[in-house]
C-alpha cells in the first residue's frame, strides 16, 4: 500500500483495538477503487477521547474516524451535529470534521445489524427480542429493531438505569412493547442479541446461560471475533442457531464510504458486498 504526503488518514479507535476488523475491509477498498487514503488502528483511553477530537482531528489531511468500544456513547455527546439515529441511540461510530470546523457524528450500527438479519434471514418483525446491553451498540441495535415493530423487545443491563434509560428513548417508537428484563433470562424469546462486551477478552462471563435459551431461538452475538465467541460455542453445543457480528460490519461499508464522501463507491457496493463479506468470514 502506497502511502504519501498526500494520503488521506482515517483512524479506527477503541480500547482494546486487537479485535477490529475493519481495516482488513476498508484499505483493501482503498486501493482496489485508486483512493488514496489509509485507516489505522488506534487504541485511545476514553479520558483521552476529548483531547484527541480537539487535537487528532485537526489537520487537513486527517478525514475522520470510525470509532468502538467504548467510545461510542462519549462521541456522541461530544459532536456538534449528530444524525437522526446518532440522537435516538445517544451514540455514535463515525466522525467526521465538516468546513465549519464542527464535528459532524453518525451511527450506522443499527442500520447495519437489520440489514445483516435481512441478509441471514432472520425475522423480527412481530418476534419477541431480547438484547443485552444497553451501551452504544445496545442502543443502536434496539432503536433498528424498535423500527421493525417486534411483538416485545426486552432489554437487558447489568447496570440496569442504563436499560431503563434506554426503554424511555425507546417509548415513543413502540410504547408498552419495550420493557426492561429483570434479569438475565432469555427464556421465552424468538431472538435474543448479545452488544456487550462480554467475550471479547479470555476468561469473560456469559453475557446470559445458554441454558436458558428456547429451542427455536436465534442468537446474535456482535463482537467481532477472529474465532467463535464463547457464546457462539455454547449456542452451537446446544444445537441453537447462532451469528457472529461480521455481516453487521459487511452492511456498514457502504455507509461510511458515503458518509466520508465516496459516494460512487458506496453505490457500487451496495450492488455487490460478496468481496467484503469474503475479506471478513472467508467465505
Amino acid at each position: 500500500m502506497r502511502i504519501t504526503g498526500t494520503t488521506r488518514v482515517f483512524f479506527i479507535i477503541g480500547d482494546p483495538v486487537v479485535q477490529v476488523r475493519a481495516p482488513e475491509v476498508y484499505n483493501p477498498l482503498f486501493q482496489r477503487f485508486d483512493i488514496d487514503a489509509v485507516l489505522v488502528p488506534l487504541k485511545l483511553a476514553p479520558a483521552d477521547l476529548p483531547g484527541f477530537l480537539k487535537y487528532g482531528l485537526a489537520p487537513p489531511n486527517v478525514g475522520g474516524l470510525w470509532a468502538t468500544i467504548p467510545h461510542k456513547g462519549q462521541l456522541a455527546s461530544l459532536c456538534d451535529r449528530l444524525d437522526p439515529v446518532a440522537q435516538v441511540a445517544a451514540a455514535a461510530n463515525a466522525v467526521r470534521r465538516n468546513a465549519d470546523g464542527n464535528l459532524e457524528g453518525a451511527l450506522f450500527d443499527g442500520l447495519g445489524f437489520v440489514k445483516g438479519l435481512d441478509h441471514q434471514g432472520v425475522a423480527v418483525t412481530g418476534r419477541r427480542v431480547l438484547v443485552f446491553g444497553a451501551g452504544g451498540g445496545g442502543h443502536a441495535v434496539a432503536a433498528a429493531i424498535a423500527q421493525r415493530a417486534p411483538s416485545k423487545l426486552g432489554l437487558f443491563n447489568r447496570t440496569s438505569a442504563r436499560a431503563e434509560g434506554l426503554r424511555q428513548r425507546l417509548e415513543p417508537m413502540i410504547g408498552s412493547t419495550v420493557h426492561v428484563a429483570p434479569n438475565a433470562d432469555a427464556a421465552g424469546y424468538d431472538v435474543v442479541i448479545n452488544c456487550t462486551s462480554q467475550g471479547l477478552r479470555p476468561g469473560d462471563e456469559l453475557p446470559f446461560d445458554p441454558a436458558t435459551l428456547d429451542p427455536q431461538a436465534v442468537v446474535v452475538d456482535i463482537i467481532m471475533s477472529r474465532q467463535p465467541t464463547p457464546l457462539l460455542q455454547a449456542c452451537a453445543a446446544r444445537g441453537i442457531a447462532a451469528h457472529p457480528g461480521f455481516e453487521m460490519l459487511v452492511q456498514q461499508v457502504p455507509e461510511y464510504m458515503r458518509f466520508f464522501g465516496y459516494e460512487d463507491v458506496a453505490q457500487f457496493l451496495e450492488r455487490d458486498l460478496s468481496e467484503v463479506r469474503a475479506q471478513l468470514t472467508g467465505r
